[in-house]
Formats: C-alpha cells, structure tokens, sequence
C-alpha cells in the first residue's frame, strides 16, 4: 500500500457548488473502504487534495478519475505519487 497526492485544481468555480455534495459523498464511500488518508480544501480556495491509499499509481488514477468533481471538469487532476516524512 502506498500514498498518491491527488492535486485538484480549481478549474470550474461555478460547478464547485453543484457537484460538492458528490463529491463528498464520493470520498465517504472511499475513506468507508479504507482508501482515503487525508482530504481537504485549500485555504485560498484554488482547489484541494486527496491523499489516497493504493495498491498502485493505476488503481490511485482510477479513483481519482472517478470523483465527481474530476468527472465534471469542476477540477483539474494532478496526481503523485506521495512519500511521507515521519519526524
């Protein structure tokens, strides 16, 4: 199991509104099967992230791809492969 960063850009403000409930709807049923670290938005409103929990970058992409707001061009995906630095 590994950690991938998914960036989400803002890419569409006006559809934010509309597809957040999916979207939060979309990462509950992912953080109930154990694929999500950490979420949130950021503080300058540019966008957000995801840090999911996977197998591989191909099974990350297919759960990013899948988020609503990804879907619906409300976002724009970057995606990494996440290293965590325990201090």
């Amino acid at each position: 199991m590994a950690y991938y960063a998914a960036i989400l850009h803002m890419a569409d403000a006006e559809k934010n509104l509309t597809f957040r409930p999916h979207h939060l709807a979309y990462l509950e049923e992912l953080e109930q099967q154990g694929k999500i670290f950490a979420k949130g938005p950021f503080a300058d409103g540019s966008g957000g992230m995801v840090i999911y929990m996977a197998d591989s970058l191909e099974e990350a992409r297919e759960l990013a791809e899948q988020d609503p707001y990804v879907k619906e061009g409300v976002r724009r995906l970057e995606l990494h492969e996440w290293k965590m630095a325990r201090v």
